[in-house]
């Protein structure tokens, strides 16, 4: 005689061992993708801030390397 009830139960750990491992999976592969998310908003907020402070450096020159306008010097000006 087949012992059904020990084949049914092996079963059902079987499934709920799997279950429990994809779920994981899944609520991992969110927080990965949640953290790309946020450092992507992060930097594009960055971009846009750098952006703005380029546009708005009246009759100055950008320096690049520092970051922020430098004024033109009084003599340039001429």
């Amino acid at each position: 005689m087949i012992p059904w009830q020990k084949i049914l139960g092996g079963v059902l750990v079987l499934a709920a061992i799997t279950w429990t491992v994809l779920e994981l999976r899944a609520d991992g592969a969110r927080s990965v993708t949640n953290a790309i998310e946020r450092q992507n908003n992060a930097a594009a907020h960055s971009a846009g801030d750098a952006r703005s402070d380029y546009d708005t450096c009246p009759d100055g020159l950008w320096d690049f390397g520092a970051g922020k306008c430098r004024r033109v010097a009084a003599d340039r000006r001429r």
